[in-house]
């Protein structure tokens, strides 16, 4: 009897220990995926913080670079100051969310099908390069990201589009964007959404020209379901038609207003899973456009705003390159391949942060297979930013390349993001606003 007894006792015990276990691991995962730089930075041969790589360095750093941005330091084109690898806390909400829904969350049985996914980041386990889906894990988690938070706006946003053979600026466009989550909502209420929601969306972004005169209030909006199996519905006003029409599918992959960017390229890519195939070709660490934008030589000769904010400046070839810091961070290379093969493009190779899962960097290859554009989106901290920035865990967009290295032409942006839900409420995301703020 008392044999029987301590056996139950022992079985509990094990068991108790192996509840514990799992739930110390369950609870890694989580913590090594928000927060890969607690134990320790990472270093590469040779690189020094605050050190300056250019032309006649760059051939020892290569391992550190993707092949587009070292083509353009190889060229001359640009160099780039060295920053300290520094953490990206997301906020403790979504991390909590993502805590909560580990193990819940699967892939449906074809792309574009996710289940059990309720808020925060939907595979926070290492991608497995075993595993032939682990790319599209990594495209659920850019979908679900902490990428502008639950809302926000950037207000002002200016576009200059620039010939990188003349440094001539040819066009300035300035526009209020903005963003809004309406559900797996963590921090701003109403949470965990924004009801009634008879649509069934996921996000808004709802995007108003301010100037020049001749395309002034013209406005996008694009409604993305829950369902990525559902086509974005997506709406242009035009101010000098002063009419809403709906936009055809294709049109999302046409230059925006003249410039180098798709709507599809938005914020490193703009579109739905199930578009693309995906596949994850490693984790390697790499040079990315993080950096603190309060501690940079800022852009002191235009767009200084009435509170003194001002914009991050651009040089090197053509001006087409962001005055920023880089540093070296943990990344999941992925390729997107269109499945529709009349797309412009046959392939994107998006390198992800693996902390914040923002797209920093982005190469994209015509249908021929030759490189055609590459972007950046420079990251700025949010504690080193706008007041009402600090404390909102949201990896601030704060500056933008799309270089055309056929035409030798790029768009660039200069921002001023702004975590403020008051800049972004869900009236703006609907046709009526767009006609009511046309007319």
């Amino acid at each position: 009897m008392n044999n029987n007894k301590h056996t139950r006792i022992l079985a509990g015990v094990l068991t108790a220990l192996a509840m514990a276990c799992t739930a110390q691991a369950q609870a890694d995962v989580v913590d090594n995926s928000f927060y890969p730089y607690r134990e320790s930075a990472p270093s590469a041969p040779g690189l020094i913080t605050g050190m300056t790589i250019n032309q006649a360095n760059v051939a020892q750093f290569r391992d550190i670079i993707d092949p587009a941005f070292y083509n353009f330091i190889e060229q001359g084109w640009v160099e780039i100051k060295v920053g300290e690898t520094t953490s990206f806390d997301l906020h403790p909400n979504y991390v909590e969310a993502s805590r909560a829904g580990l193990g819940n969350v699967s892939l449906g049985a074809k792309p574009g099908e996710l289940n059990g996914w309720q808020a925060g980041r939907p595979f926070p386990e290492e991608p497995d390069a075993s595993d032939p889906r682990a790319g599209e894990k990594l495209a659920w988690n850019y979908k679900y990201g902490y990428n502008w938070g639950d809302s926000a706006a950037i207000y002002p946003f200016y576009w200059k589009y620039r010939d990188m053979n003349t440094d001539k600026v040819e066009r300035t466009i300035k526009f209020n964007f903005h963003f809004l989550n309406f559900t797996g909502r963590v921090n701003q209420e109403p949470l965990p959404a924004i009801t009634p929601n008879p649509s069934e969306l996921f996000r808004g972004i709802y995007v108003q020209v301010l100037e020049p005169h001749d395309v002034r209030n013209t406005q996008l909006l694009i409604h993305r379901a829950m369902d990525d199996l559902k086509r974005d519905n997506s709406w242009l006003y035009l101010g000098f038609q002063r009419r809403v029409r709906r936009l055809a599918t294709g049109q999302v992959t046409d230059a925006f207003l003249g410039s180098d960017l798709m709507i599809e390229d938005f914020e490193g890519y703009n579109g739905r899973i199930s578009d693309m195939n995906w596949a994850y070709k490693g984790t390697r660490y790499m040079l990315m456009p993080f950096y603190n934008h309060n501690e940079l030589q800022l852009d002191t000769e235009t767009h200084q705003d009435s509170d003194g904010y001002q914009v991050v400046a651009f040089s090197g070839k053509g001006g087409c390159f962001p005055n920023i810091t880089w540093q070296l961070r943990k990344v999941y290379e992925v390729e997107a391949t269109p499945v529709d093969g009349s797309h412009p493009l046959s392939r994107r190779v998006h390198f992800m942060d693996a902390q914040t899962f923002t797209i920093p960097r982005t190469v994209a290859y015509d249908r021929k297979g030759s490189m055609w554009k590459t972007f950046t989106i420079g990251q700025a901290h949010p504690d080193h930013h706008l007041p009402a920035n600090q404390g909102s865990g949201v990896s601030i967009d704060d500056s933008f390349s799309m270089i055309d290295v056929q035409a030798m032409h790029c768009t660039t942006g200069q921002f001023k993001g702004q975590v403020d839900p008051s800049l972004s409420t869900p009236d703006m995301f609907s046709v009526q606003h767009m006609r009511a703020t046309g007319n």
